[in-house]
């Protein structure tokens, strides 16, 4: 080929360099130095970044991390009358709401509903909303005329176990009560029982007892006087008339 018109083509390719650095005295390319800028500022995040946290990754309130691999059992709440009153007064908020007739399984679906009316009442305040239950227990169903056995079915939906007098949600913020009030009513309407609104520092509740002022747990554990036996037959309806 003609050492003429290869010349242009010499002189273009000679431009090109096949390196990983470039080699001094020699201009980079524009996308050459926006990727150079890339890797640096990269590498000052990652070093930035901690390697280690405590802080256990945020995660949903309404599904557990770990799935429905494993089939739980139905189940029911505890009562809790051994002096325990965990979970019946407001910790974090100024006011909550709780439930005061009987325990029960609330569906996670049903939870999110009663949060979402929370926040479209108080839309435009300044708030936050504590959620004090997790829906953890996977629900498993049947289809409708189906023979028994052959295993406890597919799953359906999560829900959690609501025991009596627990604190299901906590506000805090510039609110008016009368406000909060109207919101935890209509979370709820949307929500399956009886609740109440109850305010920080009110007394916590065991079992369906509240403890008042004046009343210490150590009072009601006491034991009680035992009857005489015939006292306490005597107490007993008959099924049949004497």
């Amino acid at each position: 080929m003609n050492s003429t018109f290869m010349s242009p083509f010499r002189s273009y390719f000679s431009q090109w360099y096949l390196h990983s650095t470039p080699l001094p005295g020699v201009a980079k390319s524009p996308r050459s130095a926006v990727l150079s800028r890339f890797q640096r500022s990269k590498k000052i995040t990652q070093t930035s970044e901690r390697t280690f946290s405590s802080t256990s990754s945020l995660s949903s309130w309404l599904a557990p991390k770990r799935g429905h691999n494993e089939k739980n059992r139905k189940g029911r709440p505890r009562m809790r009358t051994g002096g325990s009153t965990k979970g019946t007064t407001v910790v974090w908020g100024d006011y909550g709401l709780r439930m005061r007739d009987h325990d029960r399984r609330i569906a996670a679906k049903q939870l999110q509903i009663a949060a979402d009316a929370i926040k479209m009442r108080l839309r435009g305040q300044r708030y936050r909303l504590y959620t004090r239950v997790c829906a953890n227990i996977g629900v498993y169903t049947k289809g409708n005329e189906v023979r028994m056995g052959k295993g406890k079915g597919s799953f359906d939906y999560w829900a959690a176990r609501v025991a009596v007098s627990r604190v299901l949600f906590e506000l805090k913020g510039d609110l008016h009560e009368q406000i909060v009030r109207d919101a935890f009513r209509l979370a709820g309407n949307k929500l399956p029982g009886l609740y109440e609104f109850v305010r920080k520092g009110d007394p916590p509740v065991m079992g369906i007892t509240k403890v008042e002022v004046g009343t210490t747990l150590e009072e009601m554990q006491r034991l009680r006087i035992r009857l005489p036996m015939d006292v306490a037959a005597g107490r007993i309806p008959a099924t049949t008339p004497p």
